[in-house]
């Protein structure tokens, strides 16, 4: 037992003092916060830093050139007297002062099509702002056709949206739930169970492989036992991971308040649902209905449940999939043979992802309890469907499954382990694998 935990010991302070694990976790939290926010800056500053085009617009109808009306990036002049005929000259004559010409055709109301002419590739942009407004005249042009009186007001007048509103009944009385909220924080997880799994369990075949490689491995298990050196190495780059994943968690909260705090929105505490105060809102331009309904969303999950359950089956999952890629890398000599080994668990992964997002739209359907029994597709369809509210009893029978398939997977992965990793210079097959089991 000793000896187990000095391997532990080894591998965990091996990677967590790393600069490289430092640097990452460090860095990890802020690079998504900035994936975030940098293309919303760079969308703000390029619209107002850009010089707005004269876009000239030859109306042969004579009514539609006024629907098109000035924006940030973009001054249309309507031209009188001018047909389409003439729009190469005038557009030469203006010396590159005018982008583009815009032609609406006098059969622009039985045929709705609008030509832009320009030396240049248009704006996507430009084509959206002239589809978006002329759409919308031609739109109330035609129902006033109709001779109807105030047949566009009441249109207008009629079109509602309904606004969902869930609440879920306890024990402890009625609380809202958002849908919406579920289904983020379920596909988080999800997802950072799969890229957890997937990264970790990577790291501990490189290193093994790298310990089969430089030969270190010959003198490690001569002082402790194959299946210690291999469960050594799990457990420790396990603790690994979760304490990256604490970090992250801490440094995430303090980005959101230090954001909260930037942005002039101070939060107060009524029992346990934050207030945000009123004066605050209203100078940080806040509405105060939207932000109060946002929060009821942000709070309307259990998260101290959910982390709970997140963790027991990352656990659960790490084993699992850790174990085997423990066991075929001890069964190759370089990290570039370990590809015909790892293809089918990353596959077992992916499949896993993808019945978790699949089973998004309906998580307590019959397909997604399945899943979420099945010990390789589990720890990432789970916790899609946690946050709406799984009973008991499939929580604990999925878990049961998970870590009895964990138990086992370990055993045989030992047999492949303490068998492939004193095998040097040659590429073994499956079948190979199989004879070390038995």
């Amino acid at each position: 037992m000793n000896k187990l935990k000095l391997i532990i010991a080894r591998e965990y302070k091996a990677i967590v003092m790393s600069k490289s694990f430092i640097f990452t976790t460090l860095l990890m939290p802020l690079i998504m916060v900035l994936c975030g926010a940098i293309p919303a800056l760079i969308g703000y500053f390029n619209d107002k830093t850009s010089e707005a085009e004269t876009i000239a617009v030859i109306d042969e109808t004579g009514r539609f050139a006024q629907a098109l009306h000035d924006t940030d990036l973009y001054h249309f002049v309507a031209l009188r007297g001018d047909t389409a005929t003439n729009a190469r000259e005038f557009y030469d004559k203006s010396d590159g002062a005018i982008s583009a010409v815009v032609i609406i055709p006098a059969t622009i109301e039985s045929k709705p099509q609008v030509t832009i002419y320009s030396e240049g590739t248009i704006n996507m942009k430009l084509e959206n702002e002239i589809s978006n407004a002329l759409s919308d005249t031609l739109s109330r042009a035609k129902l006033a056709s109709y001779g109807i009186p105030n047949m566009q007001q009441m249109i207008d007048e009629s079109s509602v949206d309904v606004n969902v509103k869930s609440v879920k009944w306890s024990d402890k009385g009625e609380n809202e739930s958002s849908t919406t909220m579920a289904m983020i924080v379920g596909c988080v997880l999800a997802f950072f169970t799969y890229m957890f799994v997937l990264m970790y369990g990577a790291m501990i075949m490189n290193g093994v492989v790298e310990e089969k490689t430089n030969r270190i491995v010959e003198v490690i298990v001569s002082s402790c036992k194959p299946f210690q050196l291999m469960m050594g190495k799990i457990i420790g780059i396990g603790l690994v991971g979760l304490t990256q994943l604490l970090i992250w968690v801490v440094l995430v909260g303090i980005l959101t308040s230090v954001l909260g705090i930037i942005s002039g929105v101070g939060m107060g505490f009524t029992g346990s649902m934050p207030v945000a105060d009123a004066s605050q809102m209203a100078q940080a331009g806040v509405d105060q209905d939207m932000l109060a309904e946002a929060m009821r969303s942000v709070f309307s999950i259990n998260y101290a449940y959910i982390l709970s359950c997140f963790v027991l089956y990352f656990i659960g999952g790490y084993l699992l999939f850790a174990a085997m890629f423990a066991a075929f890398g001890s069964a190759v000599d370089q990290a570039s043979d370990a590809g015909q080994f790892t293809s089918p668990l990353i596959i077992l992964l992916v499949i896993a992802l993808y019945a978790g997002i699949a089973c998004m739209e309906n998580p307590n359907g019959p397909i997604a309890m399945w899943c979420s029994m099945i010990p390789f597709t589990s720890p990432i369809v789970m916790m899609v469907r946690l946050p709406y509210d799984v009973a008991l009893w499939e929580i604990a029978l999925s878990l049961l499954l998970l870590y009895g398939t964990g138990a086992g997977v370990v055993w045989v992965a030992s047999r492949i382990y303490r068998t492939g990793i004193l095998l040097y210079g040659k590429k073994h097959s499956l079948k190979d694998i199989f004879k070390w089991i038995k």
